[in-house]
């Protein structure tokens, strides 16, 4: 029974094509992973985006890197899982619900915390359902079935766990220490989630006075609010300056407190005036100086980062107003020296984005060198994780051994409740410092284990702040399969095999799963980790919300598709880990980039289209595998191989960038524009009937070949036209994604044939690039001759002859060797002797002419009237052939040429016809191509052209020269605009040297 002949529409859709695919996929879950498949396990879990708004590039390269990674293993056999899901992102969600609340005049603490969550439940229904189309509209092969979210029952369940665990084994603490408080969020962060900035600030230069009144010490500070808490000063006890005054008090002004001097080796006596103000409650530094010597700890900072009762008639003003007033008052005292300007470092809350302060808090930690060293074990005796690049293996372990316990609550309400219930009743209904807690996994065993300790009458109450959202996060890659519980999905794809993630990250995210997971589970949580670039935009510049030059990923795919934006972002890798820049005009929302990548599906689209016309409704199983007997089939086939081989080594080294570029480069080029075209004539209905199965044949097993190996990086297009090209029935249909990766034939590989038939596409291409330069229109065909004296080179030429002809429109075509067709040259030479000759001749001739000349001049009249003749004839040959250039020219082509034909009447010239004509030459490594013109074209039409287009390349020359001769240009003009007019003179004298010589093949 034939099949029925396939129908792919004209133009390729990609927004129908894209959504039905999509959807497809999704209803027949074809991404369901299945741990009872058996089979080598390759699992992913996707970095979880935040559920507080929509993707932006940076997740749909992300997710471009992933999915390609994931659909090239899937077809690889493993029993692949790809597990999606979100985060909540504690601080920023609360954030912006309280900036919602503040609109319409209320605060979360009207609104109560039930109230709170409710909001910020629906938020999350609202933000997370954008976020998961839009993961969609990119085509991820996910898991849909094993969806997470970090506050579900099942994640909750393991953060609960992996909490009271760690407290169990003394590893969990609460404790009064300085932390980074965001005054914005109220709430305390981590060290990972606070960004330095460097700003333009002051240091101001105070005197603080001797209590004995006998001097006073100058100390200078950036913070000048903060010395109202200070409770001493510090000098270096070596510093011969001040070592004296160590054990003496000085008096502090504002507050009159009473505070030592003391010595400490911290301070260093190169910085400022020597002399250190110590503020043990607001600096790190100071809070280490007040343990070691037992000083006071005086907070003046509320938590919304106004101050408090301890800094006196400041109390109640905002930080930086308070700065303002300390400073006036110190001045107004005459405790004030100086100001200086200074440019220094502030850190701010990476999310609440202003400046963080230092304060006392009580707060729960983890000790995290136990963690820590665990997983340096692990990366230093089983070098695990695995770092692509390898460079940022040197800097996830430089972070590991600087960290210092990880301050894990917030002072929030989204995100999981600390699991510690606190006896009240034992501190007044309050929760103080001190009041006793008990932790436990639920409730009931809090009541439980107070009971046992308070009596029956005791009243709990649960911690109100929640847990760091990195610490859920951070259990991400067991939890999610359903750790602590042993579930079948954590027997079978855990440890995961890659994490795929930003630089960016490393320290929030990668360190905290490796570490938590060390101790958890004992192993690594991921074989590898393949770090990534940005996305940078048209500038080269990091994409931004404050610089709002972000690119939305939606409005590209809604203009050239899917497939067209994943590719780009891919292709544009040029190495592991590198960023990328991706070409955007703001103006028209267009990108030159994408559209070239969409371009490529064109491309692809019509060729398999041709492909299936011309296949006689049959599928490539039906053809059956190629027995490839003429040269371009056997060059194809040898070239598809080693496309093969390349792209699986690229992808199984993370080189995804260069394997798509390969993977254009052999679609489009070997396949599209040389093979398609070579076998054309042998489609005919006329033609030889085993030649044309066999490049049917051979055309379909490439086509069906490429669009598996294209796959990971295009899925939409390949399975739309591979499901055309092979008839899939719509009962019983099969899928791309699920089909095996090609597979590496090496006996097919024939890389000396390669180059040969590169030799053959060469010479084609520089027929037709002669073809062009000349005008020669499309229809008409030409003579060729090509000369080379290798033999080998020659066998190669004459084998694909029938292809040169067909390709390049050449009708007569010779191809012989160089040595017999040197006669021009040749005569060059003799020419040259002849001409060394005729100035032999000329000079005697002349010599002769002058004494006749003499002669005649002595002769009355006469000489006269041949002194006027002869000057006479020699202005008007001089005004008619020398006066300028194109005369000249003129002259030059009619003396020289004349003697070039003679020449070749004599000896014939380098065209096997022997008959002389104006040729063009190209060049292909050894072999030497030329075409006769002569009937072809107008000679003197295309002479025209070309000293039009050389008079404007010479003016061009001149005029970039004359510009960078100019010192006044060079020395004042923007670097890159010299360097600019130095391209540009240069590809000027480039495009006037060639004309030249190809007005020189005229003559």
């Amino acid at each position: 029974m034939t099949a029925t002949i396939p129908n792919l529409p004209s133009l390729y859709d990609p927004f129908s094509t894209e959504a039905k695919w999509q959807k497809f996929w999704e209803d027949n879950q074809v991404y369901k992973a299945d741990p009872n498949k058996g089979g080598e396990p390759y699992c992913i879990v996707i970095p979880p985006p935040n559920v507080t708004g929509s993707l932006h590039m940076g997740h749909a390269f992300e997710s471009a890197l992933i999915d390609t990674l994931v659909r090239y293993h899937r077809m690889q056999g493993r029993n692949t899982l790809w597990l999606p899901g979100t985060d909540h992102a504690s601080i920023a969600v609360h954030t912006m619900l309280e900036r919602q609340l503040k609109t319409e005049g209320k605060t979360r603490y009207e609104l109560g915390r039930e109230k709170f969550l409710e909001r910020a439940w629906q938020w999350k229904a609202e933000s997370e359902g954008t976020i998961l189309n839009q993961l969609r509209r990119l085509g991820v092969s996910v898991d849909w079935s094993r969806e997470r979210f970090t506050l579900d029952e099942g994640l909750s369940k393991a953060v609960v766990e992996a909490f009271t665990q760690l407290y169990e084994e003394g590893l969990i603490y609460r404790g009064e220490y300085l932390v980074n408080w965001c005054p914005a969020s109220q709430s305390a962060v981590s060290d990972v989630e606070v960004e330095n900035q460097e700003v333009n600030g002051n240091l101001w230069h105070f005197r603080y006075p001797l209590t004995d009144g006998s001097g006073y010490v100058e100390v200078a500070t950036t913070r000048p609010e903060t010395m109202l808490g200070d409770t001493a000063v510090a000098v270096n006890p070596n510093d011969d300056r001040y070592k004296h005054l160590i054990g003496k008090t000085l008096t502090l002004p504002i507050l009159q407190r009473e505070i030592p001097i003391i010595g400490d080796e911290f301070v260093d006596p190169t910085f400022g005036t020597g002399c250190v103000k110590v503020t043990p409650a607001h600096d790190p530094n100071d809070f280490e100086m007040g343990k070691r010597h037992n000083l006071p700890f005086i907070n003046i900072m509320n938590k919304d980062g106004t101050l408090n009762a301890n800094a006196g008639e400041f109390q109640g003003q905002d930080r930086f107003v308070a700065r303002k007033n300390v400073v006036s008052r110190l001045e107004a005292d005459g405790f004030l020296v100086k100001i200086e300007d200074y440019k220094h470092t502030v850190p701010y809350s990476d999310r609440g984005k202003v400046p963080i302060e230092p304060l006392l808090s009580t707060q729960w930690f983890v000790k995290i060198r136990p963690l820590a060293d665990k997983s340096l074990e692990f990366l230093d005796q089983q070098t695990s994780p695995e770092f692509v690049p390898q460079r940022w293996t040197k800097v996830y372990r430089d972070w590991l051994v600087k960290l210092k316990d990880w301050c894990i609550s917030r002072q929030l309400w989204w995100g999981h409740q600390i699991p510690a219930w606190y006896a009240v009743s034992e501190t007044a209904g309050q929760i103080t410092d001190y009041t006793p807690f008990v932790v436990a996994k639920s409730e009931t065993e809090a009541w439980e284990k107070a009971k046992a300790l308070f009596g029956e009458n005791v009243n709990l109450e649960q911690d109100p702040d929640v847990l760091d959202t990195w610490f859920s996060s951070g259990l991400w890659p067991f939890s999610t399969l359903g750790w602590p519980e042993q579930t079948q999905d954590l027997a079978t794809y855990y440890p995961t095999t890659t994490l795929v993630t930003g630089f960016d990250i490393i320290f929030f995210w990668v360190a905290r799963m490796t570490m938590m997971a060390g101790h958890l589970t004992g192993q690594m949580p991921f074989q590898t980790v393949y770090i990534h670039g940005l996305v940078l935009d048209e500038k080269g510049q990091k994409m931004s919300k404050t610089k709002g030059n972000g690119i939305d990923p939606l409005l590209l795919i809604d203009k050239y598709g899917t497939d067209a934006l994943r590719y780009t972002l891919i292709r544009e890798v040029a190495g592991a880990g590198q960023d990328i820049r991706l070409e955007y005009d703001r103006k028209k929302d267009e990108s030159a980039s994408v559209e070239a990548s969409r371009n490529f599906t064109n491309k692809l689209w019509n060729a398999a289209r041709f492909v299936m016309m011309n296949l006689d409704g049959q599928t490539p199983q039906q053809l059956g595998n190629p027995v490839a007997i003429e040269l371009s089939d056997r060059w194809i086939l040898s070239r598809y191989h080693q496309v093969v081989k390349q792209t699986t080594n690229y992808i199984d080294n993370y080189g995804l960038g260069e394997a798509a570029k390969g993977l254009y480069e052999f679609i489009w080029g070997d396949f599209c524009d040389q093979y398609i075209e070579l076998v054309k004539s042998r489609l005919q209905q006329d033609a030889d009937p085993t030649s044309r199965r066999i490049a049917q044949q051979t055309l379909a097993y490439v086509l069906e070949g490429i669009l598996k190996l294209l796959h990971p990086f295009m899925p939409h297009i390949t399975e739309e036209i591979w499901q055309t090209l092979t008839q899939q029935p719509a009962d019983s249909r099969q899928t791309l994604p699920l089909q095996i990766y090609p597979q590496v034939d090496a006996n097919l590989i024939d890389l000396v044939l390669e180059e040969q038939f590169e030799l053959l596409i060469a010479t084609i291409r520089t027929i037709r690039n002669l073809r062009a330069e000349a005008d020669i229109k499309p229809g008409v065909k030409v003579t060729a001759n090509l000369q080379t004296e290798s033999e080998k080179e020659r066998e190669i030429l004459t084998a694909g002859q029938s292809y040169i002809k067909d390709l390049a429109k050449v009708e007569t075509l010779s191809i012989t060797d160089k040595q017999e067709n040197q006669t021009v040259p040749a005569k060059k030479s003799q020419s040259g002797l002849k001409t060394i000759g005729l100035i032999i001749v000329a000079i005697i001739f002349g010599r002769l002419g002058l004494a006749v000349g003499y002669a005649i001049d002595d002769t009355p009249i006469v000489g006269t009237f041949f002194e006027l003749v002869g000057f006479s004839y020699t202005a008007w040959f001089v005004s008619q052939n020398l006066l300028t250039a194109e005369a000249r020219l003129r002259l030059w082509r009619q003396f020289f040429t004349q003697r070039e034909l003679e020449q070749s009447k004599e000896t014939e010239n380098a065209m096997p016809d022997g008959k002389p004509q104006n040729v063009y030459a190209g060049v292909i490594g050894t072999i030497q191509v030329l075409i006769p013109l002569s009937g072809v074209v107008d000679i003197e039409i295309v002479r025209a052209k070309l000293e039009k287009s050389l008079s404007k390349a010479e003016a061009e020359v001149q005029s970039l020269s004359t510009r960078l001769n100019n010192p006044s240009f060079v020395d004042r003009a923007r670097a890159d605009v010299v360097q600019g007019a130095r391209d540009a003179l240069a590809e000027a004298e480039k495009q006037a040297e060639i004309l030249r010589a190809r007005l020189q093949a005229l003559l």
